[in-house]
């Protein structure tokens, strides 16, 4: 088949979860032989700025499509919804493919997620949103929650990366079906940092990845930190990883941990670290690359995703694949993907208590520890590859092609 992605974030450009996917999904689709192109910002794609690719992407899509004729194509978060209206309005006059959306959250979600941090043992207040986060509540999240209920809508096929993320798609978006696409990982680190362009009929070569699911990880150093990576919003909980690795660190006083990323609570987090004496032990990273990113998980004590909402974060696979166990929240669709006391450890949100008591055995305990790791490892290599993941798109696709619905 010949396929078109569509997407507004994608790696080089962009550090998103949701763009790495679209790139690890091409990957997979192209080991199984399809012919992929990526319609991305930039030359010969989407111009302008990126609040503006929803209706600037419109004259590029339609051209490519005239061009390519592709037998699928596939928009990705609420970016797509203008372009699916379009594209249900003009069908008749274009070659016929199937129309598909790839959807990671519910923005209706994502909005409520924006609120206070509590302790929910003392009842303590953590953090509040910022500025720059109720704006987000009150203005984007709103037309982000409309613009991906028309991508729902208008599609034929829509999927969702769990279990969880799809219910919340039914109910908030009112799409009558979703099937579960997971989230992959493992195309070669240079096709994800650089070597798909973000243009117009840009083709994806053909790699194989040689995992062997039987190797065992590497050993972490032995003063490894614990890792944090993601976006700096309320919604990832990262005050409750402060105020649970302050509590840890008073039995443990040589722990320490690493906060890679950048966001609207980088100030704010800097403070808390400075108020809290952290200094010492907890380093804020900044951005950093995906291949600075991987380089810097195996060398990890293990990854901690303190989350109050997700859709199901890359951070997690990619640990698994390193062979680093992850602490992570039982929220969205982490607990489809590690598995309490086999592939990590999960703990319930805003509970700082029991998220200390899990760095703690994570720090002291180097057996368990390295259990879970290679144990996350091989289900990483046996579930979560791009092959996997074009699989199931595959199937669905001829599925709907068959039959006329998934």
């Amino acid at each position: 088949m010949r396929v078109l992605l569509v997407a507004n974030t994608l790696p080089p450009a962009d550090i998103s979860g949701a763009g790495e996917q679209v790139v690890q999904l091409a990957w997979g689709l192209r080991q199984l032989g399809h012919e992929v192109h990526v319609l991305g910002r930039g030359p010969g794609g989407a111009r302008g700025p990126k609040l503006l690719f929803p209706a600037t992407v419109l004259p590029a899509a339609l051209a490519t499509i005239r061009r390519l004729r592709p037998d699928v194509v596939q928009l990705h978060e609420s970016d797509g919804g203008l372009l699916a209206v379009a594209l249900r309005l003009l069908r008749r006059w274009l070659p016929p493919f199937v129309l598909v959306a790839l959807l990671q959250v519910s923005y209706r979600e994502e909005r409520r997620a924006v609120r206070p941090l509590i302790d929910r043992d003392s009842d303590t207040a953590l953090a509040r949103p910022t500025v720059p986060e109720l704006w987000f509540r009150w203005f984007r999240a709103p037309s982000q929650q409309f613009l991906g209920q028309l991508t729902g809508r208008l599609s034929d096929l829509v999927f969702a990366p769990s279990e969880r993320t799809g219910d919340e798609l039914r109910r908030d978006y009112r799409v009558r079906a979703v099937t579960v696409l997971p989230n992959v990982t493992g195309a070669p680190l240079p096709a994800v940092a650089g070597a798909v362009p973000a243009v117009a009929g840009a083709v994806l070569g053909a790699a194989t990845i040689s995992d062997d699911p039987t190797d065992e990880p590497s050993t972490e150093d032995r003063d490894a930190p614990f890792l944090f990576v993601g976006r700096f919003r309320i919604r990832k909980g990262i005050e409750v990883l402060l105020a649970a690795f302050a509590v840890a660190l008073a039995a443990h006083p040589e722990m320490r941990l690493w906060l890679v990323g950048a966001g609207e609570r980088a100030v704010v987090l800097r403070r808390r670290i400075a108020a809290g004496g952290l200094g010492s032990q907890v380093e804020m990273l900044g951005r950093r690359s995906p291949a600075e990113v991987a380089a810097m998980i195996p060398r990890a004590r293990a990854v901690v995703v303190p989350s109050t909402y997700e859709g199901m974060p890359l951070v997690v696979l990619e640990a698994m694949r390193a062979g680093r166990p992850v602490i992570a929240t039982r929220v969205s669709g982490m607990p489809e993907v590690v598995i309490d006391g086999e592939t990590g450890w999960l703990v319930e949100p805003e509970r700082v208590a029991d998220l200390a008591a899990a760095l703690s055995h994570a720090w002291t305990d180097d057996h368990e520890r390295r259990r879970r790791g290679a144990a996350g490892r091989r289900r990483q290599l046996e579930r979560y590859q791009p092959i996997h993941a074009a699989r199931i798109w595959e199937n669905q696709i001829q599925a709907w092609c068959q039959e006329g619905e998934p």
